[in-house]
């Protein structure tokens, strides 16, 4: 396999006039209150494994990718990931994408590069990954959950 800091990677030009890009105030207010982290499906999650007994800490910095919950003692991390920011569907969505396509297809693709990276990375460091879309919890929870369960009954503990 190549080594991952031998990999080039993809360039996001900076969002700003002088680039070509441009955008609303209206959209500008909006995109501002795009939460990333505590997002209403992460919560949810993190409600149902605390009723469920499991303890956990939230966005470990010294992980790659500062994931979302973090099962110490089981060595699972946790993303809650965002169906727009991390690609979900990503051949059909991006030619719906109308305005500044020149920042957005690199900033998604770049993301889901990074995932990739930062799994790879975490993996290194023995931990199991867990990614979830946020529909997914949204949807189906209980399935979500299931899956870290069956998990953690495989280990034995």
């Amino acid at each position: 396999m190549e080594k991952e800091d031998k990999k080039i990677k993809i360039q996001v030009p900076r969002f700003k006039e002088e680039n070509g890009f441009y955008t609303t105030p209206e959209r500008s207010r909006l995109m501002s209150k795009i939460k990333s982290k505590n997002t209403k499906p992460e919560i949810k999650l993190r409600k149902k494994l605390w009723s469920l007994g499991f303890r956990y800490r939230l966005h470990n910095k010294r992980l790659p990718g500062n994931p979302d919950i973090v099962l110490e003692k089981f060595k699972i991390v946790i993303f809650v990931d965002g169906e727009f920011w991390h690609g979900y569907n990503w051949h059909e969505k991006k030619l719906k994408i109308k305005t500044n396509r020149d920042f957005w297809i690199p900033k998604i693709e770049r993301n889901m590069e990074r995932d990739i990276e930062n799994d790879f990375k975490i993996r290194t460091l023995g931990y199991k990954i867990f990614r979830f879309w946020e529909h997914s919890i949204k949807k189906d929870m209980d399935l979500c959950v299931n899956e870290i369960q069956r998990y953690i009954d495989e280990l034995g503990n």
